[in-house]
């Protein structure tokens, strides 16, 4: 599997939705990092995956975005998820 293929993930494979869900609203890393009391540099390592937020930030994202947690960062978030016709581990 390519780089490009997997997208962005952080040092140790986590990926997360945060940048799927904004992008999806229509709205910028500075009026996300505005909106949840946070700098635009925060917002960036979130959704690249460098920095881990805590529990307090993770559920203003996910409340202005609209979403939960579990969805935006969680172990079977729609970004982990492989496509249908996808197989991951396995070669044919």
């Amino acid at each position: 599997m390519t780089l490009s293929r997997m997208g962005r993930t952080s040092a140790k494979g986590r990926r997360n939705g945060v940048r799927a869900a904004r992008t999806a609203h229509g709205i910028t890393q500075a009026e996300l990092a505005r909106s949840v009391g946070v700098t635009r540099q925060t917002v960036v390592a979130v959704e690249a995956g460098d920095y881990a937020p805590s529990v307090y930030l993770a559920l203003a994202i996910a409340q202005r975005l609209g979403s939960t947690v579990e969805a935006l960062f969680g172990e079977a978030s729609e970004v982990d998820r492989p496509g249908r016709d996808e197989k991951v581990g396995v070669d044919r």
